[in-house]
């Protein structure tokens, strides 16, 4: 009796542990590159995006062999690989245009250091039938970055005006020739009662020295106060990923519409639409997470177009969203409607996250991910890691693992709520039973074990 009641007793934290694991659709063997650090970062693969139930990626954890759960957290593409990178200063120049109508001559006069840094920039127009010259445009200089550039953030004083103004922006090591890197990037400043909507991010990827940003539309243009660049993240950052849909068409209340589902829960940051051939369009993007909710604009309107030369293709820029998002459903709509011949693709753009990880326990560790009922512990890595790096130096790494061969576990059901509960006194009539069935069992037991002895 005692034997049998010892047995149970050591199986019950095992049967707790498949428990666990049977909480679970899938797990993924997590392979240690350097199994001597206490703390490591695994990138998330697409299939683990595909089997998380929650928006906020919480059915996803790590266990030892033992199926313990060890202490792990989840961080943007950057966070746990290197500081958030500041935006960087530029110096900046503004640039003179002719009157319009004029056939005014423009002089660029740059006074560059050894470095080839601006360090004086003057500008001269000829007066051939030019009374007065406005000016438009401003030339960055970017000649001491060392990284590339992949946007500027512009800032401007506003006087109430509203500025709807797009920029082609160029690049040049010399100042003398100059390769389009963006041709139509969209500045807005828009007022509507107490609300303001303000876009002066421009994408682009830039090694140039100095790059040129000029004015496209006829519309005023803002006074630029700063220019900042956005760094490109040192090597090591998850590249961008995409998901390419093919959507179905749909009309509401007279316009037309394409609607879109995502298969997972990707933290969505850019869109991009693909027409067929030559083509631009200006669109629209909203989003939901279930389909009885209302939509909610998440994008534009932004012009999208395709260039195709037969020797070179240029496209568009991908469109930064307003937020990161792991929306369902997306839908596009274009300003003028395409026709039954053309219809778009919607590419949406992500930086797999990255899990971070304690090695406690004992390997082989695992990665869970897919359930409806199991939530991941907090746990303060991101406070562990800004201590280590104070103690170790500024580029302190963890350590980095690898997917490795997947497992099915509960599969979907792992997938579906788990039952409601019921009613206590139907579970207190079953454990009397079991516990009374016991109870005979044992002391029939030992009345036969008795004449034996």
């Amino acid at each position: 009796m005692k034997k049998s009641t010892g047995l149970l007793l050591a199986l019950l934290p095992l049967m707790a542990l498949a428990a666990a694991r049977d909480n679970y659709a899938r797990q993924w063997r997590l392979d240690l590159v350097s199994a001597d650090s206490g703390m490591q970062k695994v990138a998330l693969p697409e299939a683990v995006y595909r089997q998380v139930q929650r928006a906020d990626l919480g059915d996803i954890d790590v266990v030892d062999s033992s199926g313990q759960p060890v202490p792990a957290a989840l961080f943007s593409a950057e966070r746990p690989l290197d500081p958030a990178l500041p935006l960087r200063d530029l110096r900046w120049f503004p640039l003179p245009a002719a009157a319009a109508g004029s056939s005014a001559d423009i002089a660029l006069i740059v006074e560059r250091d050894a470095d080839g840094a601006v360090r004086r920039m003057t500008t001269e127009v000829s007066q051939r039938g030019v009374s007065n010259a406005r000016r438009s445009g401003w030339l960055v200089d970017a000649s001491d970055v060392e990284q590339p550039i992949r946007a500027l953030e512009l800032e401007w004083s506003s006087n109430g005006a509203a500025i709807e103004q797009t920029l082609r922006v160029q690049g040049s090591d010399d100042l003398r020739s100059w390769q389009t890197l963006e041709a139509a990037a969209p500045l807005l400043d828009l007022r509507r009662g107490g609300e303001n909507l303000r876009h002066g991010r421009i994408e682009f990827a830039s090694h140039f020295r100095y790059l040129r940003l000029l004015p496209l539309a006829l519309g005023a243009v803002p006074a630029i106060t700063a220019v900042r660049a956005e760094l490109v993240p040192p090597e090591g950052v998850p590249d961008w990923q995409w998901q390419a849909l093919n959507g179905r068409r749909s009309v509401e209340q007279g316009r037309e519409y394409f609607e879109f589902e995502l298969d997972g829960r990707f933290p969505i940051e850019r869109a991009d639409v693909i027409l067929p051939g030559n083509s631009t369009a200006e669109w629209t993007l909203q989003s939901r997470d279930a389909a009885d909710m209302p939509w909610q604009q998440r994008a534009g309107p932004w012009v999208a177009y395709q260039l195709d030369s037969g020797e070179r293709v240029e496209r568009s820029m991908p469109e930064p969203l307003r937020d990161v998002l792991r929306d369902r459903y997306w839908r596009l709509s274009a300003r003028a409607p395409l026709g039954d011949s053309k219809a778009p693709v919607l590419r949406l753009g992500y930086r797999p996250e990255v899990l971070v990880f304690m090695t406690e326990g004992e390997p082989p560790y695992a990665l869970l991910a897919g359930s409806a009922r199991a939530v991941r512990a907090p746990a303060p890595l991101g406070r562990t890691m800004e201590a280590l790096r104070r103690q170790h130096g500024a580029d302190w790494q963890p350590a980095s693992a690898r997917v490795g061969a997947d497992e099915e576990l509960a599969g979907a059901a792992a997938l579906r709520p788990a039952d409601p509960p019921r009613d206590w006194k139907a579970w207190l009539l079953w454990a009397l039973l079991i516990g009374g069935a016991a109870l005979v069992a044992g002391l029939a037991f030992s009345l036969l074990k008795k004449p034996a002895e």
